[in-house]
């Protein structure tokens, strides 16, 4: 038979697998929108979670027992005396649903939520972190960040610690973790940390470690308020060398030479307090982003010193990055505190947004402010390597935040924002934050805030959220928000409106707690008497109830196991695109982590109303693979075929052997079913022909 009659043969085929039920296809975008609502605080879902405060909460009590407390006081307080909880949302069985961690406070156990929903049917957890061996008992445990790190199928934990080593559970593929933070080499000593990232720096199939350290001593507040740049500590990178063994190359990998503004000028720490590696140029090699804090310093412009920038390290290919952070157009300085990644004007180039202090918070303090110094915003891609400040639109200010996520989580198609954060301060606790979805429409960049999404949901002005990851717990395709405090307030706590009002929609929510009363000198206060309860954890589940549909997407690398793969076995680094039939293209990179937290490595893209649609992977390496006709409603499984369609081949039999050569080791694997071998066969000479011919 001819090739191209069994090529034509191959298509028909895959159009029946692959359409078999799906109905006709519509153009994507349409629906409502969706809410969210939590489960947590329902006993029976068994999330019992409690956050227990840091050790140094009891030098905080002792200055506000205090008859004044002044702004020297301020300076000798402690940071985050509530502690910094981490979430991680990932499968720690590999059966099949979304498990939960978080972290906690010394003497009280991390938590491992298992779901129970592939066992029972039913969405029900139970704490496995003691019997599971992650519970870290005794470490005041921050950020996660979690990924198959030996490529064994089973992803590991690391967890980080408040001024003390940060812990590796090597997962032993059972249910259980066994402790390796000595000898795998990456407990990276005692600094202040909270958030941590993996990926393949040099692409050799191993996911390494990156830290982000922020300044020395979170029992007071100097770094914060004194010292722009002599307390912070360098951010760290660990390189994997195989066998879950780490060496430290923070010296070697360029990551010191981070450029400041005048007068400092070159190779000063910033203050980092979230940190990500993802591929920002789509290149096939990932970058390193880190999100430093301004603090209370202030700005240039009013006598200060720029300090807080979003840095952009780009990678050469080896693993050595230099900072471009001038020439990128990131260098608007403000309290950068998560970083989140996507298309979101769906023009085939890598944004980002940054949370940020926001508009509101600096109304009870001294410090000189004009609209937008501090706004949560975003920045598009340029395509050239350059970003575009387009500011917040007609969001006019936007609330504190803290960790965040870009994310289509109403599935029409295109990339929206998500972001939580509260931040206590000492003198008072920014609440602005009731809970942030802005909704992008028809990708033009131009948010608008959907306040019917978080009508139903937690009050979370009334919790001081740090963390926050998206994943789809109940396996319906739309994604869910987790999230957690590290301290409440619930009613009867007073809560005072700021004195800046601009006119936008979050003037409502634009709220403060006094923790001190103003005495009516200058940098005077009294202690309010008010004591906040532990923080608590949020589980929001996304109604799903607007009429689009998307498709879930989990990748598999083959690095070591398919001749000529490269990626690691989570597909971390790795950049999918999705097109809706007749719709916009958007893009998502897998596994970058906001501030503390890491959210699902399978996601959800949208089609909207779309019946099927086509998925493209950027692999870490630079390989594209391509899948048309992707139904709605799918889990797409997609292994790393290492045939790059746009690369220039010999012939094409060349790149149909390597296709059916590859395929048929993923196969032999037990990774794909025969239908999936045919599907992605026949998509793989598709996507060849259509670049080149």
């Amino acid at each position: 038979m001819p090739v191209y009659l069994r090529f034509m043969l191959l298509v028909v085929f895959s159009f029946f697998v692959v359409f078999s039920g799906a109905g006709t296809a519509a153009a994507s975008g349409g629906g409502g929108s969706v809410t969210f609502d939590d489960i947590a605080t329902d006993p029976s879902f068994g999330l019992n979670y409690h956050r227990t405060e840091s050790p140094t909460e009891l030098i905080f009590d002792q200055l506000k027992a205090q008859p004044l407390y002044t702004f020297n006081d301020v300076l000798q307080t402690p940071i985050k005396t509530r502690g910094v909880p981490g979430v991680a949302l990932f499968d720690v069985e590999q059966d099949g649903d979304l498990d939960i961690y978080v972290t906690n406070g010394p003497g009280s156990a991390n938590s491992l939520f298992l779901n129970q929903l592939a066992d029972s049917g039913s969405l029900t957890f139970w704490d496995a972190g003691i019997t599971a061996g992650v519970d870290a008992t005794s470490q005041d445990s921050t950020g996660v960040c979690f990924g198959d790190l030996d490529n064994d199928g089973f992803q590991d934990l690391y967890v980080l610690g408040n001024n003390e080593p940060n812990r590796l559970f090597w997962n032993q593929g059972n249910g259980t973790f066994s402790d390796i933070s000595v000898a795998s080499g990456a407990d990276a000593g005692a600094r202040s940390r909270a958030t941590c990232a993996f990926g393949d720096i040099d692409n050799d199939g191993l996911l390494d470690i990156l830290v982000g350290n922020s300044f020395s001593d979170w029992s007071n507040q100097l770094g914060l308020f004194i010292e722009p740049y002599a307390l912070n500590q360098h951010n760290q990178l660990f390189r994997n060398l195989g066998s879950m063994t780490f060496a430290e190359v923070t010296a070697t990998s360029g990551l010191l030479n981070q450029v400041a503004t005048v007068p400092v000028g070159f190779g000063e720490a910033g203050l980092t307090w979230s940190i990500a590696m993802a591929d920002m140029d789509v290149d096939g090699d990932v970058e390193v982003i880190a999100g430093d804090d301004q603090g209370g310093i202030p700005f240039a412009v009013y006598g200060g010193v720029d300090r807080g920038l979003i840095h952009i390290f780009d990678n050469d290919g080896s693993g050595f990055f230099t900072d471009t952070t001038l020439s990128a157009g990131t260098d608007k300085p403000g309290q950068w505190m998560g970083l989140a990644f996507g298309d979101l004007d769906c023009n085939g180039t890598m944004d980002l947004f940054g949370s940020n202090f926001g508009d509101y918070g600096f109304s009870p303090l001294p410090i000189p402010y004009t609209l937008g110094d501090s706004a949560s915003r975003w920045f598009l891609g340029n395509g050239d390597g350059t970003f575009s400040d387009p500011g917040v639109g007609d969001l006019v200010a936007t609330p504190f935040g803290w960790s965040n996520a870009i994310v289509d989580y109403d599935l029409d198609g295109d990339s929206d924002i998500v972001f939580h954060g509260g931040l206590d301060v000492s003198p008072f606790v920014d609440s602005s934050n009731a809970g942030v979805f802005l909704r992008n429409e028809g990708c033009s960049a131009d948010f608008e805030y959907d306040a019917a999404a978080v009508a139903g949901s937690t009050d979370h002005g009334r919790r001081n959220v740090q963390a926050m990851a998206i994943g789809d717990l109940n396996n319906d395709g739309f994604p869910d928000v987790v999230s957690a405090s590290n301290f409440d307030a619930p009613p009867p706590i007073p809560l005072t409106t700021h004195a800046y009002q601009y006119g936008g929609p979050f003037d409502a929510d634009a709220v403060y707690v006094e923790a001190f009363i103003p005495t009516g000198n200058p940098f005077e206060w009294t202690w309010s008497g008010i004591e906040f309860p532990d923080g608590s954890l949020a589980v929001e589940l996304n109604s799903a109830g607007n009429g689009n549909r998307g498709i879930r997407i989990s990748l598999e690398g083959g690095a070591g196991r398919v001749n000529g793969a490269v990626s690691n076995r989570d597909g971390i680094g790795a950049v999918i695109q999705t097109t809706p039939h007749r719709g916009p293209t958007s893009m998502v990179p897998v596994g970058a982590p906001s501030y503390t937290s890491q959210g699902s490595l399978e996601v959800a893209m949208g089609l909207g109303r779309a019946a099927f649609g086509t998925v493209e992977v950027v692999w870490p390496g630079g390989v594209h693979n391509r899948v048309y006709n992707v139904v709605r409603g799918r889990t797409l499984h997609l292994p790393e075929i290492p045939c790059d369609f746009t690369a220039q081949w010999s012939s094409f039999g060349e790149y149909r052997s390597c296709v059916r050569d590859s395929l048929d080791e993923w196969k032999n694997l037990g990774s794909i079913s025969a239908s999936e071998k045919a599907q992605l066969f026949v998509s793989a000479l598709r996507a060849y022909l259509d670049t080149h011919h």
